[in-house]
């Protein structure tokens, strides 16, 4: 399935030293991606997936009268003025369970043992709960029910019942939870368990959605080896492949992992290749900047479809830090969305939440594809310093209105990530930012 246009960028109308801005580069990227085509899946393929239509309710629930307790059917006038002195004696005429399908009626002067779940039987006003009564026993208030098989006389006989109960006690209505003909989900809303369980409450076994988008990760750089690997001398684990798959799933992706690629074009052109049949969407990490051995910029700066002009990828400078070099366009036959990001793991997070997430969420259909971003007053030791004409994203902590920096601006330093739940975003034009300021802020993981 398509999941992007032909690529037309307005890298057309602008030269290589160019720096674009964190918004144009954004804009670009949505304006080229599109949702997933819709297809029917089952309930729980569905899961975390986006409804496309609105779902109409075609039975009511509960689509019956019935009983929220363990206890006796009976009538109002039957037990009026009962007490533990002067019982209400009914005669037993037999068991209600759920899923019982032959309406079992009670009469003045009846009762019926009903379980939770089971319809309210014709005739029955009302439900006493076992607890107000000897269970059939003659022994005085029970706390509970014996299972059939080990008091089956609890089905007959005769039942004391030592408290009055109000119409309807106890019993729910048919259509009190929602009603035929209502809606109950709306186009556009994520499945989730909740929606799920209701969804199949009603009947609905498979439903109209968008997809999730499946997302290929893949980093380059011979330098890098699969934690639990001996580290050799210059040599590190690669962390970004594992952070950037851990954090499309948490956008709502399918993501697939590839191992690193070491800095070969050849190698790494093959190995897309290979990847693009499994992929709606490409992200590579390292490789973009202007170094000799910056292999995703050497082996895709000149890839594109030859029968699409505008296909193929961009590289850019952004006004931003960190995250400067980014890479952008489409691959394959299928004009499927890259996004190439630095390789430092700050550069490659914060890029991945700026632009990737958004990309995911257009996959998916989602109006929103947006972080929540909130005003907070900055509180630091020191005044933050920001490059001018470049948008800065520090890493904070966010709590009750205050947002509080965590480690420095290198984008080397994945440990002060790992404890940062939120970007603060320092404005081009910014150079400093005291401590009190109000500041712009991204909230993560929310």
């Amino acid at each position: 399935m398509s999941s992007a246009a032909p690529h037309v960028t307005g890298q057309d109308h602008v030269g290589p030293d160019h720096l674009w801005s964190v918004d144009e580069h954004l804009e670009d990227i949505l304006a080229t991606v599109r949702p997933l085509e819709p297809i029917e899946l089952h309930l729980l393929d569905a899961q975390g997936c986006v409804l496309v239509e609105d779902i109409t309710v075609p039975v009511s629930l509960p689509p019956f009268d019935n009983s929220s307790m363990d206890g006796y059917a009976v009538r109002v006038a039957d037990v009026a003025g009962a007490s533990e002195e002067f019982p209400a004696a009914l005669e037993v005429v037999g068991d209600v369970a759920a899923g019982q399908a032959e309406p079992l009626p009670v009469g003045p002067g009846q009762a019926a043992r009903i379980m939770t779940g089971a319809p309210l039987p014709p005739g029955a006003e009302t439900v006493v709960p076992v607890e107000w009564t000897d269970g059939g026993l003659g022994e005085g208030p029970v706390r509970g029910m014996l299972a059939r098989s080990l008091g089956p006389e609890g089905a007959t006989g005769h039942v004391h019942v030592y408290r009055p109960a109000e119409a309807r006690a106890h019993v729910r209505a048919k259509g009190s939870d929602v009603k035929a003909g209502a809606r109950a989900l709306e186009a556009g809303t994520i499945l989730g368990p909740p929606q799920i369980g209701l969804l199949a409450a009603i009947g609905r076994g498979t439903v109209r959605v968008r997809p999730r988008p499946r997302v290929v990760v893949l980093s380059t750089g011979s330098e890098l080896v699969q934690p639990d690997a001996e580290l050799r001398t210059g040599q590190i684990y690669d962390s970004n492949s594992f952070a950037l798959t851990a954090a499309a799933r948490d956008a709502g992706a399918i993501a697939y992992r590839v191992g690193a690629v070491a800095d070969d074009a050849e190698t790494l052109r093959s190995t897309i290749e290979d990847q693009l049949v499994r992929a709606d969407l490409m992200v590579t990490t390292g490789g973009v900047s202007v170094g000799a051995y910056d292999v995703v910029k050497e082996a895709l700066s000149h890839v594109g479809d030859e029968d699409e002009p505008g296909s193929g990828i961009d590289f850019r400078k952004l006004a931003m830090q960190p995250g400067k070099p980014q890479g952008f366009g489409s691959i394959g036959p299928d004009h499927t969305p890259l996004l190439a990001l630095p390789g430092n793991p700050v550069s490659s997070y914060v890029s991945f939440e700026l632009f990737v997430r958004p990309a995911i969420r257009a996959l998916m259909g989602l109006p929103d594809v947006h972080r929540p971003t909130i005003r907070a007053t900055l509180t630091a030791d020191k005044a933050l310093t920001s490059p001018k004409g470049r948008r800065q994203f520090l890493r904070g902590t966010y709590a009750e209105g205050k947002v509080t920096p965590v480690g420095g601006a290198g984008s080397h330093l994945v440990a002060a990530l790992a404890h940062a739940d939120a970007l603060i975003a320092v404005p081009e034009d910014t150079v400093s930012v005291e401590p009190g300021t109000e500041v712009e802020v991204v909230l993560l993981g929310r």
